[in-house]
């Protein structure tokens, strides 16, 4: 059974059990609840990936791999993020579009870093990029399209390996 069969299976079996338990909730009568944490709305989570994914090109432009390693950790735990606090914005089916959009192109973009191959990396970087812009037009954002940054998003941080004194 392929990875995106399961994820749908899973996705059908979590919504048919949120169905049914809130069928159960609605026969309880309604208590006061504690006030819920802030959940992070889908934009805020894509923005803070945006940051990550500038600050990935240029940590590896400047071949700072051990940035570019943090930078791609980031990235995966902020696709997480989405996935937990948004799964389902819009209608949209982000807790299984995500995974199956991004796992690739982020192992692919390790594995260029553990190799400390700039041709690697581009190339994983673009599939990483258009895996994003693909994930936009399924989620009929499509006028949000993802590139290779063109000058650093920061002026506050150096991308480049300091050298040594």
């Amino acid at each position: 059974m392929s990875n995106l069969l399961r994820l749908l299976l899973l996705a059908t079996i979590m919504a048919a059990a949120a169905t049914g338990s809130a069928a159960a909730g609605a026969a309880e009568p309604e208590r006061p609840t504690a006030p819920q944490g802030y959940t992070p709305g889908l934009g805020e989570i894509m923005t803070a990936i945006q940051l990550r994914h500038a600050k990935l090109w240029f940590a590896g432009q400047a071949g700072n791999w051990q940035l570019a390693a943090y930078e791609v950790d980031e990235l995966r735990e902020a696709f997480e993020d989405a996935v937990r606090y948004q799964p389902d914005f819009d209608g949209k089916p982000i807790a299984m579009l995500v995974p199956a959009v991004t796992s690739e192109p982020l192992t692919q973009l390790a594995r260029a870093i553990d190799a400390r191959s700039p041709g690697r990396f581009a190339t994983a970087f673009d599939r990483l990029s258009q895996a994003c812009t693909t994930c936009h037009q399924a989620t009929d954002h499509g006028f949000i399209m993802i590139q290779r940054p063109l000058q650093p998003p920061l002026t506050n941080q150096r991308f480049d390996i300091p050298s040594k004194p």
